[in-house]
């Protein structure tokens, strides 16, 4: 019998949201042929709703009651639609049934809105590829591509794997992943994500993350991860609704007793069934992961939110989070008769062939700060622990710490000492630059502040909420970082134990803390915390997979508008529940005394349904900072 009836559940589960439609259009015109009387049919046209909306609905009741003895909205509304019929008011019966799937539709209809923004990066998935070989170009399909291959990508194309572009310009719209609305432009050695599109030029580009590392599929199983049902509140609300349920047929059956009316009992049926009281909740929370989305966040699940709506501490990792977590050159000073211009650009020249990562750095912001081309150099040689040499011209070059300078006799003033120490004191490194074997001057490269970071910070404590950083550098970046952002709880030199200690005393005190980080070392404090938060874009898999929401395009003047959407979610819940309640005890006592007949009474308590879906699709749109 149960395996009868799951066939049976899941034949009803098989139709579309436009079937849906058609039978709801046939049904209400069912019932208005049945007010009117227009056709002289054999029987009420009202019975064409209840057999085209109110079957269902019974099967479902009868489906969870004989499979989980899952006594909830179904149960109530199909005993109202069979004792509607008893009493011979097949007409409330219809409109019964009608206004149930129509407020089902609704339903459906929001939490498919509140979806499309996440779920197109399905549809997004690259199917092929251009890969360039020795003989020539072939068109694979996606999954074959292997890291390191140099494909072709054509205008009007989608990206089909992570990867650095090699040859050509081109501009790629990065909506898919970043939300932005206008193109970026790209050229040799600018990074490019799957399931962006390719807008103008055609490129080549070497792969580096390929099938189910790239973005557009990590982003994709964040995506299927997302549940609104997992949330706890929506089982309070469920746990309500059975309560409910036994209360009404309690209420019906003594009105029946006490007043000798059936129709009395029918009505209270009709207007007791919870159904806003269930639908309160999860509509809300699906709109505002929708709303999340179109902000560059992935919420995994409803819960997330709701947690996230109770959050008395922010905790902060510093690089890649608050910081870019790329070294930028700050400053150049000359001790010789160059110009910071010219030193920048010895000091470009002589790191061109460098793999540290200081060394990149200087020739990218130059090539970011300069029009000129990078000098070409000889006689390149890294030296490690202390820099790199090589020759620039006819002028040999040193590029590295005081350890390169004095190994080569080379003089460092204390001018240059004292105000290397200043740098050094805030967290910075400073590279020296030796020409023709006398120093020249110093580059001072620093891990800059993003600039929308104190913007962030400002509007979170606005929010009432306090932040505090967490970073595992020296204690001189933490605190120069901390100050120019107004974070006043500073913990610095933090191993990954570290931040689970601080988190956990937060913790114990009754705190409830969200964590935000993107790499390795921040994954178990993203699963520790209340709430984790991970750097989609920057972040490490590990850390993205340990969070409970993923900020894709890693803009973080976007999570005071996170903050507060998920206090705005839990007041819109708190609303439709009390809404709700209302509406059902008013409509039950009218109904007792006679003043709702079951007609009416429908109307009303549909109304309440409808009413609530709305309040929460508000939240689609919603934004606290414009």
């Amino acid at each position: 019998m149960q395996k009868v009836l799951e066939k049976i559940e899941a034949l009803l589960e098989a139709g579309g949201m436009k079937k849906d439609i058609i039978l709801l259009v046939i049904s209400g015109l069912s019932l208005i042929l049945s007010i009117f009387n227009l056709l002289p049919l054999p029987f009420d046209a009202a019975w064409v709703a209840i057999a085209l909306c109110g079957i269902p609905i019974i099967l479902e009741a009868i489906i969870g009651l004989v499979t989980a003895f899952d006594i909830k909205a179904d149960v109530l509304v199909s005993l109202a639609l069979v004792a509607s019929v008893c009493i011979g008011e097949d007409f409330a019966a219809g409109e019964v049934a009608f206004i149930m799937q129509l407020g089902a539709l609704l339903e459906d209809a929001t939490v498919a809105r509140a979806r499309a923004g996440i779920e197109k990066l399905v549809h997004l998935t690259p199917q092929t590829a251009r890969v360039l070989c020795a003989d020539g170009e072939h068109i694979l399909p996606a999954e074959q591509v292997q890291v390191g291959d140099i494909l072709r990508v054509l205008p009007g194309e989608t990206v089909p794997a992570d990867g650095v572009i090699t040859a050509g310009e081109t501009s790629i719209n990065q909506a898919v992943m970043t939300g932005e609305s206008l193109p970026v432009d790209k050229s040799v050695g600018d990074e490019v994500s799957s399931g962006t599109v390719n807008q103008f030029g055609a490129f080549e580009m070497r792969a580096a993350r390929v099938g189910q590392d790239s973005s557009i599929q990590r982003m994709i199983r964040l995506v299927q991860s997302a549940d609104a049902g997992k949330a706890k509140i929506v089982g309070i609300a469920d746990r309500w609704a059975t309560w409910i349920v036994v209360i009404a047929l309690t209420a019906a059956a003594l009105t029946w007793i006490f007043s000798g009316e059936i129709i009395r009992a029918v009505t209270i049926l009709v207007v007791f069934c919870p159904c806003a009281l269930v639908l309160a909740t999860p509509t809300a929370i699906m709109a505002a992961i929708g709303n999340a989305t179109k902000h560059g966040f992935l919420v995994r699940e409803g819960d997330a939110l709701e947690r996230l709506a109770g959050v008395s501490k922010i905790t902060f990792d510093k690089t890649g989070t608050l910081t870019y977590g790329t070294p930028q050159v700050t400053n150049i000073h000359s001790f010789s008769s160059y110009t910071p211009e010219e030193l920048f650009s010895f000091a470009a020249a002589c790191e061109q062939l460098s793999e540290h990562p200081l060394g990149k750095s200087i020739v990218r912001c130059f090539q970011q700060s300069c029009n000129t081309q990078v000098l070409p150099c000889s006689q390149f040689q890294m030296l490690p622990g202390r820099g790199v040499s090589a020759a620039v011209g006819t002028s040999p070059v040193l590029a590295g710490n005081q350890k390169l300078l004095a190994e080569n006799s080379i003089f460092l003033p204390n001018e240059a000492k004292k105000q290397a120490e200043d740098f050094l004191a805030q967290g910075s490194t400073v590279i020296y630059l030796a020409i023709n074997g006398s120093l020249a001057g110093y580059l001072v490269l620093s891990d800059t502040v993003r600039d929308e970071s104190a913007g962030m910070i400002a509007q979170i404590q606005s929010l009432g909420i306090q932040p505090v950083l967490l970073t595992g550098d020296n204690q001189n970046a933490a605190a120069s970082i901390a100050g120019q952002l107004h974070i006043s709880q500073v913990y610095a030199n933090c191993l990954p134990e570290d931040k689970l200690r601080h988190i956990g005393a937060y913790q114990a005190k009754g705190e409830s803390v969200c964590m935000i980080g993107d790499g390795v070392n921040d994954a178990p404090a993203l699963k520790k915390a209340n709430v984790g938060i991970a750097m989609g874009g920057i972040g490490s898999d590990i850390a993205v997979d340990a969070a409970d929401i993923a900020l894709v395009d890693d803009e973080v003047k976007e999570l005071p508008h996170l903050l507060a959407l998920s206090k705005r979610m839990m007041f819109t819940i708190k609303l439709n529940l009390t809404f709700s309640m209302a509406l059902n005890f008013l409509a039950i006592i009218l109904a007792i005394t006679g003043i709702l007949g079951p007609v009416v009474g429908a109307l009303v308590h549909n109304a309440g349904s409808v009413l609530v879906i709305i309040n929460s699709a508000l939240l689609l749109k919603w934004k606290k900072y414009r």
